[in-house]
């Protein structure tokens, strides 16, 4: 009888036991299955005027603005001045400067490979993830969008189709792009392209959620758009550069819209969060002296690079259907380096402990309308040109209520270490401005408040102090050549550092078609036999191309007219330097750099 009764206790517990594990497996599966989606939608170059219900007296932008219908607008959302600084932070919740990201070309845009991002730390905790359009900081291991966390991958290089990252003559219509680290040619206008690879991303099947990252390159440069989206604002009479953003923000909103549909069809909008921002501020000038006329701004101050409000406050929108309140307008500020946070927040997952973040989560904030934790903080911006960051040239301090403004009329100039007089005259002319009250930045305070001036103003040396020094002590990052992970890799003009590339920003005389004719790329090599192949500009006359790296200097002949030379069998070590190649048509002349290099590890 007690054996029995044994018995019959022996299998109830096993049983316990086996339904327990069962229901518990069942639990953290569904668990993981309610986490939410993730969409990030950013435009590139589209200011906070670029939005219909933002007073634009020409555009229509009924999709994006039905995010915030549904959700909630943020109304003073902030980010940086330009492309790769913004993303970067987006990507890290981290300020650009600790990530090594200054500026958006010629090694300035290159963020460290050791920083953690957004797409790691949710692949890592169950996510599928996914980017099409631009990447922007870094196209070459360990860089690239899969050596930082995406599992799929459709991007154009460099900071735009067009520039010298990619192929010659690549347009917006039928572009060469990258697709999981393989070029390919595609048919169709690259919006409607990259919304395409993410619908259909969205709609794969596997029992994971999803992070898509859908960073359309338009409405940036080049003015490239189909004529049927630019002719209704001919029609109005605009500027034709004004016809043709529009007309590529209308391109813009038609594609949110499939988005937004394609997750109604799939019956999963009420657990997907949807956020839609652009990268940065809108280009409404070709110089200091030449203004697009008729560009609607909001009436802010300032355009792209600025630090002025026009070239930091974006539109954000946001809704979670299932969890955030509708029509809610927010003008508590928010920042580029909160959205890493709050997406992690939004999806319950802890920082890691590896990883030291800048930016707040925004959740109780969407939630609730408010948030204690977002009292009396101050975002950072700062932009200019080169490498090397420089102390009080054209930055930002903007709390809730006060902005501390070091203004300047041509960052791209900033390229050396201004003299002790220079700065003195800055610090003499720094502006501050309510920009709760007076957002279009009309009304200096600095002389009726100095003591807010002065607060502002340390609060910048200290972050200034710490995120420069961070950034000195991981140095830029090199490209890695021989790696497993990219036996092929291609150098471009875009990605080379140097002197002459940085004095090309310089103040002086007026710019050429010759300049930038010259740099060098930082690399990390494996020992290997390599070939290096040069891709040439125009040569007019034979002369000789030279190879460099470390000790090794190896030259060939070029005739008149070739256009490639080929480095066989080159032996390069283990080791770290600057790959230099040219070529010189005179001993005592000026070298000229290649358009691409090409290096592949053969043994």
């Amino acid at each position: 009888m007690k054996k029995s009764n044994i018995k019959r206790c022996g299998v109830t517990v096993i049983q316990f036991l086996f339904i327990f594990f069962c229901f518990s497996f069942n639990s953290i599966v569904s668990g993981q299955e309610k986490r939410p989606n993730i969409i990030i939608m950013m435009s590139d170059d589209q200011g906070y005027g670029d939005i219909g219900s933002h007073g634009n007296p020409y555009l229509k932008t009924p999709h994006i603005e039905s995010i915030g219908k549904e959700g909630v607008e943020m109304s003073a959302f902030i980010s940086y001045p330009n492309c790769s600084a913004s993303r970067a932070a987006l990507l890290t919740g981290r300020y650009p400067y600790r990530t090594g990201v200054t500026a958006v070309t010629q090694v300035d845009h290159f963020m460290n490979g050791s920083e953690i991002t957004i797409a790691e730390i949710l692949r890592d905790n169950g996510y599928r993830t996914g980017i099409f359009g631009k990447w922007h900081v870094g196209d070459n291991n360990p860089m690239r969008p899969s050596d930082q966390g995406f599992q799929e991958v459709l991007v154009h290089k460099g900071g735009g189709i067009g520039q010298a990252a990619g192929p010659a003559g690549n347009t917006y219509f039928d572009p060469v792009l990258e697709h999981n680290n393989v070029s390919k040619k595609y048919e169709g206008y690259c919006d409607d392209i990259f919304t395409d690879a993410s619908l259909d991303f969205i709609g794969k099947k596997d029992g994971k959620p999803f992070f898509a990252y859908l960073a359309t390159n338009l409405p940036h440069f080049p003015l490239q758009v189909p004529d049927k989206l630019a002719a209704p604002f001919r029609k109005m009479g605009l500027h034709e550069d004004n016809a043709l953003t529009y007309g590529m923000i209308s391109s813009i909103d038609y594609n949110v819209g499939r988005v937004l549909e394609k997750l109604k069809e799939l019956g999963i909008e009420e657990n997907t969060l949807i956020l839609f921002l652009s990268d940065n501020g809108p280009r409404t000038r070709r110089s200091k002296n030449d203004v697009y006329p008729g560009r609607w701004v909001s009436n802010l101050r300032g355009t792209k690079t600025s630090v002025y409000e026009a070239g930091i406050r974006v539109p954000f929108f946001v809704k979670w259907k299932s969890k955030l309140p509708k029509k809610v307008n927010t003008n508590t500020m928010g920042s580029m380096i909160d959205i890493l946070p709050t997406v992690l927040d939004v999806a319950n997952i802890p920082v890691p402990n590896n990883v030291s973040l800048d930016g707040k989560s925004l959740l109780n904030l969407w939630k609730h309308g408010t948030d204690s934790n977002l009292d009396d903080r101050a975002f950072y911006v700062q932009m200019h040109y080169g490498p090397t960051p420089f102390k009080y040239m054209h930055f930002g301090v903007r709390t809730q209520k006060y902005k501390l403004v070091s203004p300047h009329d041509f960052p791209h100039g900033i390229v050396h270490q201004p003299t002790d007089h220079e700065l003195k005259n800055v610090l003499k002319n720094l502006e501050l401005y309510n920009v709760e009250e007076d957002p279009t930045e009309r009304i200096n305070l600095a002389q009726k408040h100095p003591d807010v001036v002065e607060d502002l103003l340390l609060r910048y040396e200290n972050w200034f102090d710490e995120v420069t020094e961070e950034r000195d002590a991981k140095g830029i990052q090199r490209i890695h050549l021989g790696e497993k992970e990219q036996l092929h890799v291609n150098l471009s003009r875009f990605d080379w550092g140097g002197p002459r590339v940085i004095s090309r920003f310089d103040y002086g005389g007026p710019r050429v078609i010759e300049d930038n004719q010259l740099g060098y790329w930082r690399v990390k090599t494996e020992k290997g036999k390599y070939q290096i192949s040069l891709d040439l500009p125009e040569v007019k006359e034979n002369c000789i191309a030279h190879l460099k790296y470390n000790q090794i200097h190896l030259t060939l002949p070029i005739d008149k007219g070739q256009r490639k030379v080929i480095f066989d069998n080159v032996q390069l070590p283990d080791g770290e330097g600057n790959l230099h190649a040219y070529f010189k048509t005179n001993p005592l002349g000026l070298a000229t750099g290649p358009l691409f290099v090409d290096v592949k590890l053969i043994e």
